[in-house]
């Protein structure tokens, strides 16, 4: 966004889960320079948030912490009600969070699907069923769900982690038809890859394996998916989601936007 539309979002109060690091922190940054209200969510060093928590409210907003366990369904509720509590009022919701495994399907750990499933899917219909009677009640509302490339094609052994962010994207569908007639928006945002500390690991893991050095690993490891051999940014995803967020995304309802350097047009 650019300087002369900050603060476009002040007034409004934001959850984002996931948003102590990666691209969940990219999206809180961006959101808190528009003027939203934050409620920073996810596990993390405790001084390393407190920090992050006191850097975001330099910038003139409200910014909580939750610590919730978003894989239990009440931990969900609880975080919704306390960003309420905290904020005064939660407009704007990002679903973020999300954790990977990788086997083929016939040697997939059944709790590490389970676990994907409850993280990366249930809690995001959780998070929703939440914060619409909310969202409705005052005829306004976003909801940003951070989906993946992996929402709309496949890659092997991510069984888990394709069928969730494929159903995010149903659910996606889902939430905007049933408020295509009020002020809520819902949408998906598809990332490619982007470096965060789960896909640097995999950079290392392919370098340690191929004996490859830090730039081989990186360019064989975008050459695979990504035609820009680039990594998108979680201040470029943040940006999208102010969009999103802005009346001039009003009309965007149920879509799938990619960010991922071409890896989908092929």
């Amino acid at each position: 966004m650019t300087d002369s539309s900050r603060g476009t979002l002040r007034g409004k109060a934001a959850i984002i889960t996931g948003s102590t690091s990666g691209i969940g922190l990219g999206i809180a940054e961006v959101l808190a320079a528009e003027g939203a209200d934050i409620m920073l969510h996810g596990f993390g060093d405790a001084a390393s948030i407190e920090a992050q928590r006191k850097r975001l409210g330099a910038r003139g907003v409200k910014v909580g912490y939750s610590g919730a366990d978003v894989s239990t369904p009440a931990d969900v509720v609880a975080m919704i009600e306390h960003a309420t509590r905290e904020l005064g009022r939660v407009d704007i919701l990002v679903n973020n969070a999300g954790i990977q495994f990788t086997a083929p399907v016939d040697e997939f750990p059944v709790e590490r699907w389970d676990a994907i499933i409850a993280i990366n899917l249930s809690a995001v219909f959780h998070a929703v069923r939440a914060v619409l009677p909310q969202m409705k009640k005052r005829n306004w509302g976003r909801i940003v769900n951070v989906a993946s490339t992996h929402a709309l094609v496949a890659s092997t052994n991510k069984a888990a982690y394709v069928a969730a962010k494929h159903g995010v994207l149903g659910l996606t569908k889902v939430v905007a038809l049933e408020t295509a007639t009020t002020g809520i928006t819902c949408n998906a945002i598809c990332p490619g890859f982007v470096l965060t500390p789960l896909v640097q690991k995999q950079i290392d893991d392919l370098a340690a394996s191929a004996q490859l050095n830090g730039d081989e690993a990186r360019a064989r490891f975008l050459a695979e998916k990504q035609p820009s051999l680039q990594f998108a940014t979680p201040e470029q995803i943040g940006a999208l989601t102010a969009f999103l967020c802005s009346e001039a995304a009003a009309q965007i309802r149920g879509a799938a936007m990619p960010v991922d350097g071409g890896w989908l047009a092929r």
